[in-house]
């Protein structure tokens, strides 16, 4: 049998060609300009509620001048990997930095998020060991236990006595790891820390968080969802990517040194993966101390994710509710349908959404998935409310 006869058959590639014959094709845009609240996309201007450009550090100046100088100072790439020749001085110094800001006694980084995630649990977890899983984790963790051999236990969304009641079914000789976003990236909620810590002690096990989407954004100084609860002691690996509020590309997961050096010479992903590039690292150290030095970009992206919530209720417009600042507030749109015709219209008058289907959602519930920027204005989140109030009503989904 022909190995490529079953793309025909696939419902990704039949969903993606009806949608091209129907014109609602939703994916892969183009970008003309560089990533900001307002873009050009395809000779369109767009109010970009589709990004996770969180703290509007992407086209921060003063950021793409670290990258420019690096680039000057180190070349375009390390042309090998950390393990070997791909080591500068500031991959040390931005994993010191990033340590030191989680409280946290090391930090590993690698080449993506994605990576991270593959790298690290791969690493840490074998066997002979289970992997308890939310089942709204991102799907670099779910590919991360695939590669690790361990076995997986998917536990409900956010709930702690389903998680219980499988961590119970775990034998004593089996090491446990619990992993969870600590927002998670299609609904915007929050992980119920204070419970997965209690039910980490109670039944001897480590504790991973994917704090993607909240990195600079929750608690008191940005640090995220540990420090959010007050929890950070409590968190054995805070893991989290450089593409969102830290404008670059790569991953970091802050721990432990022994875990760290655990990491370094035994993760494949880590070993075998060219290093992270000049221009992102100094990106990433840029962005960081924008983060420490400007708090005022994280009270205001809450403030006026905030605004977003109270200009689509003011319209009538159903959105699922998450905790008050989260900046992902996923709109309803129910089928696949209307969700994909709906996207293209909003493209139309100017505005750049999310499509989000199933399986990323339940059937039924399809989503349109909005995010938001520190540097966003009042003024352009009304047009942009204003917009979705207009498509809505022309579609019939409200």
């Amino acid at each position: 049998m022909d190995l490529f006869k079953k793309f025909d058959e696939n419902p990704t590639m039949k969903l993606l060609a009806s949608a091209r014959e129907n014109n609602i094709y939703p994916y892969f845009h183009q970008l003309e300009t560089k990533q900001d609240i307002v873009v050009e996309m395809e000779g369109k201007r767009e109010i970009m509620i589709g990004s996770n450009n969180y703290l509007g550090l992407t086209g921060n100046q003063e950021v793409i001048d670290a990258a420019v100088e690096a680039t000057k100072k180190f070349g375009t790439g390390c042309s090998g990997s950390r393990f070997l020749n791909g080591t500068t001085v500031a991959h040390v110094e931005m994993e010191k930095e990033l340590a030191e800001f989680l409280h946290k006694e090391d930090c590993v980084t690698m080449s993506t998020g994605f990576q991270l995630n593959l790298g690290v649990i791969s690493a840490i977890a074998g066997r002979n060991d289970v992997v308890l899983c939310d089942k709204e984790n991102h799907a670099s963790i779910y590919d991360a236990i695939k590669l690790s051999y361990a076995t997986l236990i998917r536990y409900e969304h956010n709930d702690m006595e389903d998680l219980e009641n499988k961590l119970k079914t775990v034998p004593e000789n089996k090491g446990i790891l619990i992993v969870t976003d600590g927002v998670f990236s299609m609904s915007g909620d929050i992980c119920k820390l204070p419970e997965l810590v209690a039910l980490k002690k109670k039944y001897g096990a480590r504790l991973m968080i994917d704090d993607a989407h909240a990195f600079g954004i929750l608690g008191e100084n940005g640090r995220g969802t540990a420090e959010f609860f007050g929890l950070e002691d409590e968190v054995d690996l805070i893991g989290g990517t450089f593409s969102k509020t830290l404008a670059s590309l790569g991953g970091f997961c802050a721990c432990d040194h022994k875990t760290a050096e655990f990491i370094r010479h035994t993760s494949r992903p880590f070993i075998f993966s060219a290093s992270i590039t000049p221009a992102c690292v100094a990106a990433v150290r840029k962005s960081l101390e924008i983060v420490k030095r400007e708090p005022e970009r994280r009270k205001h992206l809450l403030e006026i994710s905030d605004y977003m919530r109270k200009c689509l209720k003011d319209r009538g417009i159903v959105y699922r509710e998450n905790h008050d600042g989260i900046p992902i507030i996923p709109i309803y749109t129910y089928e696949v349908e209307p969700t994909l015709k709906t996207c293209k219209r909003l493209f139309e008058e100017g505005v750049y959404v999310n499509p989000v289907l199933p399986p990323a959602t339940p059937v039924g519930e399809c989503l349109i998935r909005t995010s938001y920027t520190a540097t966003q204005t009042k003024e352009l989140i009304e047009e942009a409310a204003d917009k979705i109030l207009k498509v809505l009503k022309e579609l019939k989904i409200m």
